[in-house]
């Protein structure tokens, strides 16, 4: 668990995974636990392939209050031990059409709706829900995709990107909630040839870099940056591109 501050710890399991504890409220951001394999996709869609295991297993977590679940319709954010962990949990927050296909405790979002949670001993956590573009355009190609803001009295403000490869949509955030405190970005720069002529899906390392200029983040969380095939930069390229633009200090890299 990376302690980042007394009301805020993020630990990164693999994928997009990552449990925040987050004023004693426990978030766990699009849960992927199966082991490595191929994920076929119908109507000649490319299909997806995990690489490398979860370095923690469902039984591991304890208590979780919330996932926040950028979308559902991809195995590299929801693959089938986390659609069975959803059953085992009070809340999740995902866009208004995942919702719908999830059911259960599933409760879709808006842009910029709000949900609160009460935190243990009193008080209030509020999540806002961020717009998020699964793509270079804001066509549904790529299905509908949503981000998430975390602010409470006397916490810091988290920024959770999910699948996003927009600056615009970066810049929104920071125009309402800016400067962030903890950005948690999803970059990895994953790419699929007949998807978008290959171009960019999420953030890739040097736009992740932009995008702590831009909303300010005192400390990044990268996330989405190994364990699928698709995914075309990892670890060193990150590391490359936020010391080239002298961000090295504010990254914290907590999975090897």
């Amino acid at each position: 668990m990376d302690q980042i501050s007394d009301q805020l710890s993020v630990q990164v399991f693999g994928g997009p995974t990552a449990l925040i504890d987050y004023g004693g409220v426990r978030f766990l951001t699009d849960p992927t636990f199966d082991e490595p394999g191929h994920y076929p996709r119908p109507n000649g869609r490319p299909g997806l392939t995990k690489t490398a295991p979860s370095s923690a297993n469902p039984a591991d977590l304890g208590h979780i209050d919330a996932v926040l679940l950028s979308h559902d319709e991809h195995p590299d954010n929801l693959d089938h031990s986390g659609r069975k962990l959803l059953a085992d949990v009070p809340l999740t927050l995902t866009t208004p059409s995942g919702a719908g296909r999830l059911g259960g405790t599933a409760k879709g979002l808006e842009n910029w709706e709000t949900v609160e949670l009460d935190r243990p001993g009193g008080g209030v956590v509020t999540v806002t829900a961020a717009p998020a573009v699964h793509g270079p355009s804001a066509d549904k190609v790529s299905g509908d995709v949503v981000g998430f803001v975390l602010t409470g009295d006397g916490l810091p403000t988290v920024y959770v990107s999910g699948d996003n490869a927009s600056l615009d949509v970066v810049r929104q955030v920071a125009d309402r909630f800016g400067p962030v405190d903890t950005a948690v970005l999803f970059a990895g720069a994953p790419r699929l040839k007949p998807v978008f002529d290959g171009a960019l899906l999420v953030l890739d390392s040097a736009l992740a870099a932009e995008a702590t200029k831009i909303l300010g983040a005192r400390t990044v969380v990268p996330v989405h940056i190994d364990s699928w095939n698709h995914f075309t930069e990892g670890r060193d390229e990150l590391v490359a591109a936020f010391t080239s633009a002298g961000l090295a200090d504010r990254l914290r890299l907590s999975r090897a």
